[in-house]
């Protein structure tokens, strides 16, 4: 059975990879839940994929919730085992999938964590230093606040994909979706700023590539780099919270809603495929709002 579960895994990880073009964390977590049932069949002696039945998920569903997991992270493990019977049965490597017959526990609904103007005012102030990596550091920030982009799409841009005399870059999204987001006049001045006198003296000692952002040795900026680097700017500011990337795409969609902008438009910036993704921000706005007239209104 471990030869030919791993075979399955192994063109299911291609699909992903070549027809679904995922990210490699995406990648990674399919791997990780997909393996982690692996187990779970070792475990309750389940001799191949083929065999298992609705009543085996339900023990493992079981196991899920003895081990105090989420409901968010059970979620994301029927998902991914689902995705990958539903490959196998494309492949014609199984006669039908148990899995569609698995509802998916509904997640906590949570408000999207955004910064407040002033805190993003006190992240920027952090970043305000001449060193190479003070300027990418800058601009790196700016461009994020500016674009909303995932840390992926970030990690991915070239040099060619920012365009100074129309101020937009090309973004290269999930599911091999391109789409140009434009940007202002803050992340334009440090963009330039860390291309010009940045960028190029920390890539003068590296084999010379086309990457937008790098890392202090000058090779191309990881996912995990850029957590670092906020994480770092987190601690040289004066805000006392948590950071994490996607809180920086979720402070562009609020403060574009908070201001006046369409969900359409900050639907096709944020590269969602469907409108209810972008929704979620509505909640956000609508309890901000309230905060406001609850704290400012009189006769609240």
């Amino acid at each position: 059975m471990v030869e030919n579960v791993n075979v399955m895994l192994k063109l299911f990880i291609e699909y992903l990879q070549i027809e679904r073009n995922y990210s490699q964390y995406t990648i990674g977590s399919y791997e990780h839940d997909v393996k982690g049932f692996f187990m779970f069949m070792s475990e309750q002696n389940i001799s191949g994929v083929k065999d298992v039945t609705y009543s085996d998920i339900r023990i493992y569903l079981t196991k899920l919730y003895d081990e105090k997991l989420a409901r968010k992270s059970v979620a994301r493990k029927i998902s991914s085992l689902r995705s990958f019977y539903k490959f196998l049965l494309r492949e014609k490597m199984i006669e039908d999938n148990p899995f569609t017959l698995v509802s998916i526990p509904k997640a906590e609904k949570r408000l999207p964590n955004f910064f407040y103007g002033e805190e993003m005012e006190q992240l920027f102030d952090a970043c305000k230093s001449d060193t190479p990596l003070g300027l990418r550091n800058l601009a790196l920030l700016e461009l994020f606040y500016a674009t909303g982009i995932r840390v992926g799409e970030c990690s991915q841009l070239l040099l060619k994909d920012v365009d100074f005399f129309l101020s937009t870059i090309l973004v290269h999204g999930k599911g091999q979706k391109d789409r140009y987001i434009p940007f202002g006049s803050f992340a334009h001045d440090a963009l330039e700023q860390y291309i010009q006198n940045g960028r190029n003296q920390l890539v003068k000692n590296h084999h010379m590539h086309d990457f937008l952002f790098v890392n202090f040795r000058g090779g191309p900026l990881t996912t995990r780099g850029i957590r670092v680097i906020l994480n770092k700017i987190l601690k040289d500011s004066t805000y006392n919270g948590k950071i994490h990337p996607h809180m920086l795409r979720h402070t562009f969609a609020t403060h574009l809603l908070q201001n006046g902008a369409d969900m359409r438009t900050v639907q096709e910036l944020l590269g969602h495929a469907f409108l209810s993704s972008t929704q979620k921000y509505t909640h956000v706005t609508n309890e901000y709002l309230r905060k406001s007239y609850m704290s400012h209104h009189p006769r609240a």
